[in-house]
């Protein structure tokens, strides 16, 4: 396969194109483009290179975009190299996507230092590629310090993102009133940081509120293990302003530097891998069920029974599982 080793070289070589090439290779279903993704990704693998991988997560408009171009400039004028994977909702009906943040980061798509890949969401639930971890992988291979992923919405799917980063950040916009309804206990568990943007003007006595709120809500969360003393933490930021911004990035070396000295980190990265394979595996099994005529065939009957109301759901599922055996 003498094409991936060109490619692999290239990209260790830290070459933009071959890295665009690889993700596209390992962003389409075809069967042969998987393979060689595979091949691709096992290859360097070997290199064993490391980036640090930050989970973003928030509602849309809560500035997610401007946050992201602020920090990525302020790192990058630092001398590191960062990569940002900004995924777009799809349409459920034509399949489309925007791919919008590449437009709404114009300082940042300009940096000799950056790498912007949209990229659309598929049929993954809150708006996570369906390679994700993949591109991630790819962009460390490719020598970056910083990998920013981006995630759109605030739901159950989130923590999908978390297992793919190291850090997962939580963005707010400052609210009134009973604003700690909005955000799911769930999500402020997997949160390392909790940032409350637009924390500037006549919003700025609002965001320190919101903020004051939730690190009373995190107090009341149960410890856990890889987080030092202070974390998980919330905090007011203007990424319009570009205020806070060097603390933010001051907190995550902190948090960093201590998991890794207390062997958090490698643990996480572990057990992250092991997820993903089993992912990998779930995935693969109804993607070759699905490929069954046997079980399409049961499938199609099952589910007309299921329209006229002559069996249950979880009835028919039941019956059709049985049936593999």
């Amino acid at each position: 396969m003498k094409h991936i080793e060109d490619l692999s070289a290239q990209i260790l070589a830290g070459q933009r194109r071959a890295l665009a090439r690889a993700i596209t290779l390992a962003e389409s279903i075809r069967a042969d483009h998987q393979r060689d993704a595979q091949a691709l990704l096992d290859r360097l693998a070997r290199e064993k290179r490391q980036a640090l991988r930050i989970g973003l997560s928030g509602t849309p408009g809560v500035g997610k975009s401007t946050f992201i171009e602020a920090l990525g400039m302020m790192l990058t004028a630092q001398g590191l190299k960062v990569a940002v994977l900004a995924v777009d909702p799809s349409s459920t009906r034509s399949g489309g996507s925007i791919l919008g943040d590449k437009t709404r980061m114009e300082r940042l798509s300009r940096d000799p230092n950056a790498f912007i890949r949209p990229s659309p969401s598929g049929a993954h639930l809150g708006g996570v590629a369906r390679r994700s971890r993949a591109v991630v992988s790819l962009c460390e291979a490719a020598g970056f310090d910083v990998i920013l992923i981006e995630t759109v919405g605030v739901g159950q799917s989130e923590t999908m993102v978390a297992e793919m980063s190291d850090i997962f950040t939580l963005l707010l916009a400052p609210a009134g009133g009973d604003e700690l309804q909005g955000v799911k206990r769930g999500i402020m568990e997997i949160a390392d940081m909790i940032l409350v943007n637009k924390a500037d003007g006549d919003l700025k006595p609002a965001a320190i509120r919101t903020v004051a709120d939730y690190a009373g809500a995190l107090r009341l969360l149960r410890k856990r293990a890889q987080d030092p003393d202070g974390f998980p933490k919330a905090q007011p930021v203007s990424a319009l302003h570009e205020d806070g911004l060097a603390q933010v990035w001051q907190d995550i070396q902190t948090l960093v530097n201590w998991r890794k000295e207390h062997g958090h980190w490698d643990k996480t990265r572990a057990r992250q891998a092991v997820h993903w394979f089993e992912e990998a595996v779930r995935t693969g099994l109804l993607a070759r069920l699905s490929e069954d005529a046997g079980v399409k065939t049961q499938m199609q009957r099952l589910a007309q029974d299921v329209q006229s109301g002559e069996t249950a759901p979880d009835l028919a599922a039941a019956a059709l599982l049985d049936g593999l055996k």
